[in-house]
């Protein structure tokens, strides 16, 4: 160790440090979960990490406390979208300590085998984890793309017809909070007759779920503005927002691309809002309606 460059030691502190942190994230993932086959995946992994780290203490001849950001910040996330995307995120970032372990296999042969590790035996084993809630990721998908598609171009159409805000904003929620009935009664049935593995009963509620939610954040900038059109405005930029984070969710859980989807579901649901204004124009103009 001490014959070596100060670059090549501090490159092995960071791989120490990052293994003994992720060490302790998976030990503290399988302890959180009831189901033993998760739970037998997860501490292997756990094993695999503490087997890396003792490789680079035997070098480093110290012990390296784990980062304690990046542990609750994981642990964190794993509480919001679940173990599989925060195991998933963590992992990206291992793609970025590539040219760390490049650079330390010149020294350390091990090193090589150490990254394939990485990236082939610990993924195979993530892949293998059973959550729950991915199970029904279809239905979230569904109640999102409804209430994005059909609520947007909605309240863009109520905008030019209604002009005004709070007239908007309870026109839209009493469409919105219909529609997410109708959608996880559907889903309720469409599941049930589909004999799947997945419970009827939750995938209707992940439907009708996802569609509360995106219709009270759609509406809200109408309940909040007085201007017609910058509560439109600021509605579009909720949508955005929408669908921006599910679809970087999406892509992290089920490694799917990332770009490709954001920019259809954004075409998409863009497309219909200025569609329905565009009737909503029609509407006023030529049937002469006054509200």
């Amino acid at each position: 160790m001490n014959s070596l460059n100060h670059d090549i030691k501090n490159k092995i502190i960071i791989a120490q440090e990052n293994e003994i942190t992720e060490y302790h994230v998976y030990k503290r993932f399988a302890q959180s979960i009831k189901d033993s086959h998760n739970k037998t995946i997860l501490n292997k992994i756990a094993n695999d990490e503490l087997e890396h780290y003792n490789y680079w203490k035997k070098q480093t001849k110290k012990d390296i406390k784990p980062n304690k950001i990046k542990y609750y910040k994981y642990v964190f996330l794993s509480k919001i979208f679940g173990i599989t995307f925060a195991i998933k995120l963590m992992e990206k970032g291992e793609e970025k300590a590539q040219s760390n372990y490049d650079k330390l296999s010149e020294f350390f042969p091990e090193a090589r085998q150490i990254m394939k590790d990485e990236n082939e035996h610990e993924k195979q084993l993530i892949n293998l984890i059973d959550e729950k809630r991915l199970r029904y990721v279809g239905s979230m998908v569904l109640g999102l793309n409804d209430a994005l598609v059909e609520l947007t171009g909605a309240l863009a159409g109520f905008t030019f017809a209604f002009q005004k805000t709070q007239l908007i904003a309870l026109a839209g929620l009493i469409t919105g909070v219909a529609a997410s009935f109708s959608m996880a009664a559907s889903e309720y049935l469409s599941t049930k007759s589909e004999k799947s593995d997945k419970n009827p009963l939750r995938a209707s509620f992940y439907t009708g779920f996802a569609y509360v939610f995106t219709v009270l954040f759609l509406i809200s900038p109408f309940f909040l503005l007085n201007n017609v059109y910058f509560a439109l405005g600021f509605t579009i930029i909720n949508a955005v927002i929408v669908i921006f984070i599910f679809t970087y969710y999406i892509s992290i859980a089920k490694d799917l691309s990332f770009k490709k989807r954001f920019t259809e579901m954004t075409v998409i649901s863009l497309g219909i809002a200025a569609l329905t204004f565009f009737i909503g124009f029609l509407i006023r103009s030529y049937l002469q309606i006054e509200i």
